[in-house]
């Protein structure tokens, strides 16, 4: 997938997200977040290296242990799971998680494109 196909994909899940948490579908919010986080770090890591062809949840679990220090936290709370009471066992929000994700990779991947010149674009 072309990265500009890839971007859409990623806003299309945060608006999922955004819906499903509206209409009180808390767990599909989740889901969509963690998908949009997941798509972000397949476009950052193929902009390096082979692409991936792991799921959301092992893309997550890369960025965990690989990525830059200030989104591995956030990644790892999008893997962890709901309690038996369905509540997270933390405050932060995963849709604040899944957009500080996919903002900050991104932002990489821009830079790192831009800084190359225009030959890294085509």
């Amino acid at each position: 997938m072309r990265p500009e196909q890839a971007r859409s994909r990623i806003e299309a899940e945060l608006s999922y997200a955004r819906a499903a948490r509206e209409h009180g579908k808390e767990g599909r919010a989740r889901v969509s977040a963690r998908r949009a986080a997941g798509w972000a770090v397949a476009v950052f890591l193929g902009s390096h290296s082979e692409p991936p062809t792991r799921g959301a949840f092992d893309l997550l679990g890369w960025l965990e242990r690989e990525g830059p220090a200030n989104l591995r936290q956030a990644a790892a709370r999008l893997r962890q799971q709901v309690t038996e009471d369905h509540r997270l066992p933390h405050v932060e929000d995963p849709l604040d998680d899944a957009a500080l994700i996919v903002r900050t990779l991104l932002a990489l991947l821009d830079a790192t494109q831009s800084s190359a010149g225009p030959a890294a674009e085509s």
